[in-house]
């Protein structure tokens, strides 16, 4: 009772100021495509999210209502994507994660670049979910030897012989079940890898190469700039700026 003037004020200030808020329907729906899995839906509707941080004010200092919408929006995920198949534990420890990250940036531009990785990072996870539901225990088995074993030389007949499968009915299961072929799902696999390496590792680039099987440094390079757009030095060059 004691907020009800409070309340009262801010309800007629937003109705005379026209201040909009995300209609919750806009809202809820880029929360489905994360738990769907749809990478490309939730790109599309990356700046859904942004809008909340302009249209509902949490506090004064933008830095700080870009904030707390993120631990609105990473509490809120966790829970829509629990709901959806992820793990309780992994769910809000990812969460948890990208708050703590959130509490360390300093601008209202670093945070939104963070919720915008938020989104994504959940979204790819619960398509790998989606995948795992459907993927046959042959496919399932080849994947989970393919990262266990990324430094060695990962052909369909060295995969199709873990398997117990001909080289050629693997490849068309694969491809059936994966969208992919075997050996781009290697290279990606590799490439995935080495991102990882390059973000959170002082590992040379020779180092990251023999790590994960690749002949040569140079054949490394080439594969990386394929596949990600960008050379190894420059991908790391790029993530140290993004996170200082």
């Amino acid at each position: 009772m004691k907020m009800r003037n409070e309340l009262n004020r801010h309800l007629y200030v937003q109705k005379t100021s026209n201040i909009e808020r995300l209609p919750y329907n806009v809202e809820q729906g880029q929360y489905a495509d994360i738990c769907s899995g749809d990478m490309e839906a939730v790109e599309r509707g990356l700046s859904v999210m942004e809008q909340r941080i302009f249209l509902r004010q949490l506090s004064d200092d933008p830095a700080r209502n870009a904030l707390l919408h993120l631990v609105i929006v990473a509490s809120d995920t966790a829970k829509a994507c629990v709901d959806s198949g992820m793990g309780h534990d992994e769910a809000y420890t990812l969460a948890d994660i990208y708050i703590r990250k959130a509490d360390k940036c300093r601008t209202e531009k670093e945070l939104i670049c963070l919720l915008r990785e938020l989104q994504m990072d959940f979204a790819e996870r619960m398509r790998e979910i989606r995948k795992q539901s459907v993927i046959s225990l042959h496919v399932r088995k080849c994947i989970d030897y393919i990262y266990e074993h990324l430094q060695q030389d990962l052909t369909v007949n060295a995969l199709a012989a873990y398997c117990g499968l001909n080289p050629s009915y693997l490849s068309r299961l694969f491809f059936r079940e994966t969208g992919i072929h075997v050996k781009q799902f290697v290279l990606n696999a590799k490439i995935d890898t080495a991102q990882n390496l390059l973000k959170y590792t002082d590992l040379s680039y020779l180092d990251i190469a023999i790590s994960l099987g690749f002949s040569s440094q140079s054949l490394f390079i080439a594969t990386f700039r394929k596949i990600s757009g960008t050379t190894p030095k420059k991908y790391r060059e790029g993530w140290s700026v993004s996170n200082q």
